[in-house]
């Protein structure tokens, strides 16, 4: 290395590669994980109460976590606090039309809330967020948007039974053809079977009929002189 020059960057040793790389498979592993369910979407109709559902994962475990639910990102309309997994969430602050109806001291950490009295200006998007302490108070969220209608509208299913039911025709034609098929073809199979039969049986008789060799009849010896 010539003098002056900076010195060379030292490559981390395979084993401490591996080291930290199993580290943060650890980290992932361990992360909380929070869900509002399959869809991400609801429908409620104006001056009804509707569920906002959220869970929460964690293999890690938790104390002292914080869960809140806002508005539009914005608005705070509960906030929960959880001492343990042996305890059920303390209030921290709350809209006097919101409820919590969640559990989390059974199988699921469940953290549901259900707003009452719902009104057109109440759609919008709701996050469902969640800091445990014991993951470095690392801030984990899920998001429900809410729609209100006045009247629920009934799908209209008739297209679609029209469809299943043109395509079921269908396929049972389909099928039916392809048995007339095989019973046509074992048909053929059959009588032209019997017609080679027929065949070999007519010439067996032929060749006893001319005394031919290989009949039945046997040929008389000529007289003697």
């Amino acid at each position: 290395m010539a003098p002056g020059s900076p010195p060379a960057r030292r490559r981390p040793a395979p084993r401490l590669l591996a080291a930290l790389l199993g580290l943060q498979v650890v980290v992932v592993a361990f992360a909380l994980e929070v869900s509002v369910g399959k869809t991400n979407t609801v429908m409620a109709l104006n001056s009804s109460n509707v569920l906002l559902p959220c869970t929460f994962t964690t293999c890690i475990g938790f104390q002292d976590l914080v869960f809140t639910w806002y508005f539009n990102s914005t608005e705070l309309i509960y906030q929960g606090k959880i001492k343990s997994k042996t305890s059920e969430p303390t209030v921290v602050s709350s809209n006097p039309r919101v409820e919590f109806v969640g559990s989390t001291t059974g199988k699921d950490n469940n953290i549901s809330i259900v707003l009452n009295s719902v009104e057109f200006s109440d759609a919008g998007k709701y996050t469902c967020h969640v800091k445990n302490p014991k993951e470095k108070n690392a801030q984990h969220n899920a998001t429900i948007f809410l729609t209100v209608v006045q009247k629920m509208v009934e799908t209209d299913n008739t297209v679609t039974l029209i469809i299943v039911g043109v395509v079921g025709g269908l396929i049972g034609l389909l099928i039916l053809f392809m048995l007339i098929k095989r019973v046509v073809l074992f048909i053929i199979k059959k009588t032209q079977d019997g017609k080679k039969e027929c065949l070999v049986s007519s010439s067996g008789n032929d060749n006893t009929e001319n005394g031919l060799a290989g009949s039945k009849a046997e040929q008389k010896a000529p007289p003697k002189a």
